[in-house]
């Protein structure tokens, strides 16, 4: 059934070929879905979730009065392989749990949500596919993955591909986690907590921007000094799975819509792209630089770039965490689901 707080489901496949090699069995893919389609079916929203959120942290862009309101559009969120809801490390059984859960690239992921919308809700056709960071990269290879079934895409402070730059900061967080005697190449029988305590500390640098720090922003949101913002990051890592956050890592290090099945480069995948896309990096991000995004945007035929001015840095986009941001993507939102096409 479905209330308020929307209809949760899984999607089976019992044997899902993989991109990069090997079978992933039994595969799941857990998705919320608010709202009904239309006649046509042409009011789907897709938002996957980004790394280290589930649907539930999307979810907060859904609701009446909002621009993602359930009463006009189906709005679908589909919890990204890895992230500890569908199909991980953490709860994988057999010899693909933990460390031997295989490699998962965004053309999986956005490969097996195509199949759930096809034969759970019976949909080819989406109307917007949106989302911040990792979601923007699922966005972007969904839109050259499918490009005649995306109308719009949105992809806020994320990216068509991972830069070596950004690729670089992810091996530090990496090696961070994995200096943790505790963590045992990922065969640990508890959390290594010290080590990921040490992610988060090393993450948190990079999640926001100089400026954030500067002008002591994280006191606006009850966190005085640096340290409480430190603790928070690493309450909110010590209940997540190692495992689960390399898998996820992986599938960032290795996205570019250059390796989507029948391009010839990255340059050929975003001409291919035919949606009406809007790219929304924010001007302080230290991993997904407007700078990258104007380099994609001048390779697609139907782009607008709009910088978010912020010292939020990449959390900046992130599901209604800043007032300010949010209304911008609102209507960068609101936009691409007026444009008919």
């Amino acid at each position: 059934m479905q209330g308020a707080s929307g209809s949760i489901s899984t999607f089976q496949v019992p044997e899902f070929a993989l991109s990069r090699g090997g079978v992933l069995k039994a595969a799941q893919l857990t998705w919320q879905r608010f709202g009904e389609l239309n006649e046509d079916a042409s009011n789907l929203v897709l938002l996957p979730t980004y790394y280290t959120g589930t649907h539930a942290d999307n979810a907060r862009l859904v609701g009446p009065g909002r621009v993602l309101d359930p009463a006009r559009y189906c709005i679908v969120i589909p919890n990204m392989l890895g992230n500890g809801v569908s199909s991980s490390p953490s709860n994988t059984e057999g010899s693909a749990a933990g460390p031997g859960f295989p490699h998962v690239s965004l053309v999986d992921n956005v490969r097996m949500q195509s199949m759930m919308l096809e034969e759970e809700l019976g949909v080819t056709r989406v109307r917007l596919v949106a989302g911040w960071s990792m979601g923007g990269m699922q966005a972007y290879q969904w839109a050259a993955l499918y490009p005649a079934r995306v109308d719009a895409m949105l992809c806020v402070c994320g990216a068509a591909r991972c830069s070596p730059h950004n690729r670089v900061f992810l091996e530090g967080v990496k090696a961070a986690l994995q200096a943790d005697a505790a963590f045992a190449a990922g065969h640990y029988t508890a959390p290594p907590e010290r080590g990921l305590k040490a992610f988060a500390r090393v993450y948190a640098g990079w999640a926001y921007s100089q400026a954030f720090f500067r002008e002591r922003l994280h006191a606006e949101r009850g966190l005085p000094e640096i340290e409480d913002l430190l603790k928070r990051w690493e309450e909110d890592h010590l209940a997540l799975d190692a495992n689960d956050l390399l898998c996820m890592l992986d599938t960032w290090q290795n996205a570019d819509v250059g390796q989507t099945p029948g391009v010839r480069s990255f340059e050929d995948a975003l001409g291919r792209i035919t949606a009406r896309c809007i790219v929304m990096p924010c001007q302080t991000d230290l991993y997904f630089p407007p700078e990258d995004n104007a380099l994609e945007c001048a390779h697609l035929p139907n782009a607008e770039l709009r910088v978010i001015a912020s010292d939020w840095g990449h959390i900046a986009g992130g599901p209604d965490r800043v007032p300010e941001v949010q209304r911008l993507v609102d209507d960068a939102m609101r936009t691409l689901l007026e444009d008919e096409r």
